[in-house]
């Protein structure tokens, strides 16, 4: 039998005085503090304290990506492999907490936890919320074995009088710092405070002009392309593919997802950015779009110039590099666009970036 439990980390301030919580739907509880600490440990310490006051196996709720994706993304097994490095091979933050918490969930405690959106309405997740941030701005350890009282889940509206301050001040669990997180985990966060890109994504970009001439080679090109975006989803399968559909290898790789029948989105620049493009691209471009499951449009003005056009593609890339996990780069190892791509996205995904020539 599995246990649920909800588990939730709060901090005023990132870092300052913090709290994590534990709570099991009907049933025992737990809440203590931190007087010098940050968001993200406090989430680490909820789910880890739950595994030592509780017995068998649990079933861990919480709304940290933070925690969540480290286990359905497997992070912990890289960190492990390159000696708890982090892939620009920087120490992993927190290990303290990561490796018993890692430990436990290699010994069966727990499984992949299960995200829920703070805040979204869900009664259990508020319940932990208010009893982290009692510990957070009470200083105090409690327990339960039967559901906490509204003494234990301290102040509804979480409001605080601050020294010096001429108004009460609320006081909400606060985001990551970025600056705390390895690259991945860093996608991660970006991805929750965007909140168009849920679950994984293989982003599959290269240069305009970089795929073989005639029918034959391009067919093979992007029966490929469909095999290694097949081959991802089974392994990821709540895989999304993210393709700007641009002339090239972008619109090859539109046209392989529809193929291969896997979840894929256009990104695009900005609003109708076809109309920069030659008849037969444009074209192209138009039916693509219109067959994507999805549509994600970066920027709301289409701009004016050729030099705006070219700064809204560099963001467009930058968005694209930061929002991938896994990336695929058509590239021809000349054409200065996909060398381009290349070096960004090797920056920014290290190994997970495979090159197709």
């Amino acid at each position: 039998m599995l246990t649920v439990v909800y588990t939730d980390g709060a901090c005023s301030g990132n870092p300052g005085p913090g709290g994590w919580a534990w709570a099991v739907p009907g049933g025992a509880w737990g809440r203590g503090h931190d007087t010098a600490t940050t968001n993200q440990r406090m989430e680490l310490r909820a789910v880890l304290e739950a595994t030592r006051a509780l017995d068998g196996e649990l079933d861990v709720v919480t709304d940290s990506t933070y925690v969540a994706n480290c286990f359905r993304d497997g992070w912990w097994r890289g960190w492990e492999k390159r000696g708890w490095r982090n892939s620009q091979k920087q120490p992993v933050a927190n290990q303290d907490l990561w490796k018993p918490l890692i430990e436990a969930h290699k010994a069966g405690r727990f499984g992949v936890p299960r995200w829920v959106k703070g805040h979204s309405g869900d009664e259990m997740n508020d319940l932990v919320d208010r009893l982290a941030v009692a510990s957070s701005l009470g200083g105090d350890d409690a327990s339960g074995s039967v559901p906490p009282s509204p003494e234990d889940l301290g102040p509804p509206d979480r409001i605080v009088s601050v020294a010096g301050a001429t108004a009460a001040t609320p006081v909400t669990p606060s985001s990551p710092s970025l600056r705390e997180l390895d690259p991945a985990e860093q996608r991660a966060e970006r991805r929750r405070r965007d909140g168009r890109i849920p679950g994984g994504t293989l982003c599959v970009v290269g240069g305009q002009r970089t795929l073989p001439d005639g029918p034959g080679p391009l067919r093979d090109r992007r029966r490929r392309l469909g095999e290694m975006m097949a081959a991802h989803a089974v392994l990821h399968p709540d895989l999304l593919v993210l393709t700007g559909l641009r002339p090239g290898a972008e619109a090859l790789a539109g046209e392989a997802a529809e193929d291969t029948g896997v979840d894929w989105a256009a990104v695009l620049p900005w609003p109708d950015p076809q109309d920069h493009m030659r008849a037969a691209d444009r074209a192209r471009f138009v039916h693509l779009r219109s067959r994507a499951p999805q549509e994600i449009t970066l920027g709301r003005k289409v701009p004016a110039t050729v030099a705006d056009r070219a700064a809204a593609l560099s963001r467009r890339d930058a968005w694209l590099a930061a929002a991938a996990d896994l990336a695929l780069v058509v590239w021809d190892g000349e054409d200065p666009h996909g060398r381009s791509f290349v070096t960004r996205m090797e920056r920014a995904l290290g190994d997970d970036v495979t090159v197709i020539w």
